[in-house]
């Protein structure tokens, strides 16, 4: 097992993992608005013009779930640091990789377990 991360270290990933929660949050805001309802009413509207509209509203509606997804992996990140498993793999307990937590902090998994699921 990997030593004890300082606090210094633990502090500086929970401000990532914050401020990463807190930019997928606004963003999620701002794009509300696309993910409402098309109308298709023919009369305001032509048929190529709502295809387009519903079209761009699957697109919003898939970019908000994936934005949920990551924030629910930022969640269980700041959940393991709490709990001090930051760093473990959740499926095998072996350390994760630093060069790999570096790159996304919210990593559940080694490079082992990625890869073979």
């Amino acid at each position: 097992m990997a030593p004890v991360m300082d606090e210094y270290r633990e502090e500086t990933i929970r401000e990532e993992l914050l401020a990463r929660r807190q930019e997928l949050t606004e963003l999620a805001k701002t794009a509300s608005d696309v993910r409402d309802p098309v109308e298709l009413d023919q009369t305001t509207q032509g048929r190529l013009s709502r295809m387009d509209a519903m079209q761009v509203q699957a697109m919003a509606q898939e970019t908000e779930r994936r934005r949920q997804l990551e924030i629910q992996r930022i969640d269980a990140a700041l959940q393991r640091l709490k709990d001090g498993e930051y760093g473990y793999c959740v499926a095998c307990g072996e350390d994760i990789e630093p060069k790999r937590l570096a790159h996304d902090p919210a990593v559940p998994n080694c490079l082992g377990c990625a890869s073979s699921a």
